[in-house]
């Protein structure tokens, strides 16, 4: 009787003690991510980018908030952020707290779903579907985001393209609203990347293929995303259980190469999916996956 108890009583403390560990120690475990990216010309000097994705932010994370505005000793060349920033109604000031010190930089940025509306409380068996259907919360105050943002200088490339000279390198940008709300409009952005430019970013939140393949179509070396938090809770030496769209498993979290290098593009396209820094508050559960921010330095190819 003894041994037909006890393994499930293990079995308990194990989950417990997973649970714990997931929700209370890895999700508040702020890291800093590092790759470099070959996409500059021959001879280029280094060009750091620091890209954030889905804060999530309420306005109580102050751990969170700190963290955030300590990344600005980095002293990063540019900042780029791939939306879902928001997870309250009172969140926006937080937020632009939380960027201020960043906002010293050059930066761009598309908005997303977590911007726009308001999370609420989902079944997460539905993320196991492929064409789940979608329920908003109240809409957000994302005008007043977009606002703050940009009347620091930085670009808003929701559907729109721009350009930047930072530290002497030319960059080309485009960039598409949310895929996974269907308010993408590439064909606003579409067209030959700026062959004059030194470098071509790409930014949306969700890294759909479909509109990754445009991009690299187009010219883009560099496509900046997030949105799949990595899976936000993976198995160890099996990884990330759903992507939460339409890529795969393997191009979940960090650098790939996208499209491979040919004559017109030497570079190729690569891809940088950020596993992001917060969740949803009705899941505030991460494993195998701690919440981060990536510091990219781009080298010349």
């Amino acid at each position: 009787m003894r041994a037909t108890t006890a393994v499930p009583a293990a079995l308990v403390a194990t989950g417990a003690a997973t649970v714990a560990y997931a929700g209370l120690v890895e999700r508040t475990h702020w890291t800093l991510r590092r790759f470099d990216v070959p996409v500059l010309p021959p001879g280029s000097a280094p060009l750091t980018v620091l890209q954030l994705s889905d804060l999530h932010m309420t306005a109580g994370q102050r751990s969170k908030q700190e963290w955030v505005a300590g990344l600005a000793d980095l002293r990063p060349d540019l900042v780029v952020t791939t939306g879902d920033n928001l997870a309250g109604m009172d969140a926006v000031p937080a937020t632009l707290r939380a960027l201020e010190p960043l906002m010293d930089s050059p930066g761009a940025f598309v908005l997303a779903s977590n911007d726009y509306y308001a999370p609420r409380p989902k079944n997460p068996l539905k993320y196991f579907k492929t064409n789940h259907k979608r329920v908003h919360g109240e809409e957000l105050p994302w005008r007043a985001l977009r606002d703050g943002m940009t009347g620091r200088g930085w670009l808003d490339l929701t559907n729109h393209t721009g350009a930047l000279t930072v530290a002497g390198t030319r960059i080309a940008f485009a960039g598409v609203d949310d895929p996974h709300l269907q308010r993408d409009r590439y064909d606003d952005v579409a067209g030959p990347a700026d062959a004059a430019a030194d470098v071509r970013i790409g930014l949306v939140h969700s890294p759909e293929p479909r509109v990754l393949d445009r991009f690299a179509a187009d010219g883009y070396d560099l496509l900046l995303c997030g949105h799949t938090h990595g899976g936000q809770l993976r198995v160890p030496f099996y990884g990330a259980l759903v992507t939460n769209c339409g890529i795969d498993r393997q191009h979940v979290r960090w650098l790939h190469q996208w499209a491979p290098p040919s004559a017109g593009h030497p570079t190729g396209t690569w891809l940088h999916v950020s596993a992001g820094l917060g969740t949803s508050p009705y899941a505030p559960l991460r494993f195998a996956c701690p919440p981060e921010a990536t510091l990219l330095t781009l080298v010349a190819r």
